[in-house]
């Protein structure tokens, strides 16, 4: 009884998992590398932003985790400079406030919650993204860190109609 409850409950993990697996994705740069981990959610036929989508800007949760389940966690071995935010070196987690024509990346301190546990009193700070539409929709999340020089690189977030992204430089 007790095996077969267990393997009940591996198999039900294993199917949420599947869902939104875990991802990552880190750069190095000047020696320094820059990680995000996050859970990738996929559109599935769902409608994803705006007014009775998934992600909405509703009262309830004004903000969007950037992902699926935990929090999205970033780490960085440099002190960093997001869109003109210094972000030291260190643990964070970033959220997202996406409109329909403006996307704005926070940055927040606090680190290890569940992702929909937000706290704006905890933002270090926000800075607005550019945001493009791709040519095609994306049907699952992808969060990206790339070089874009001897210092600079880029973080990427994009999903559904919506491709966002912010310069950053290694301090």
């Amino acid at each position: 009884m007790i095996l077969r409850l267990l393997l009940v409950s591996a198999v039900a993990f294993i199917a949420y998992a599947q869902g939104s697996p875990p991802e990552q994705t880190s750069v190095t740069i000047s020696g320094k590398t820059v990680s995000i981990h996050y859970s990738a959610p996929s559109v599935r036929g769902r409608k994803i932003f705006g007014p009775g989508g998934l992600v909405s800007h509703d009262p309830t949760y004004p903000v969007w985790r950037a992902g699926a389940n935990d929090a999205t966690a970033l780490h960085t071995d440099a002190d960093l400079d997001i869109g003109g935010l210094r972000v030291p070196r260190g643990d964070y987690t970033l959220w997202v406030l996406p409109e329909p024509n403006k996307w704005t990346l926070i940055v927040n301190k606090q680190t290890g919650q569940w992702g929909l546990e937000y706290h704006q009193d905890r933002d270090l700070g926000r800075v607005p993204m550019t945001t493009n539409k791709p040519a095609k929709p994306i049907e699952t999340l992808k969060i990206a860190l790339s070089s874009a020089g001897s210092n600079q690189g880029k973080l990427e977030i994009a999903w559904d109609n919506y491709d966002a992204s912010i310069p950053f430089t290694v301090k």
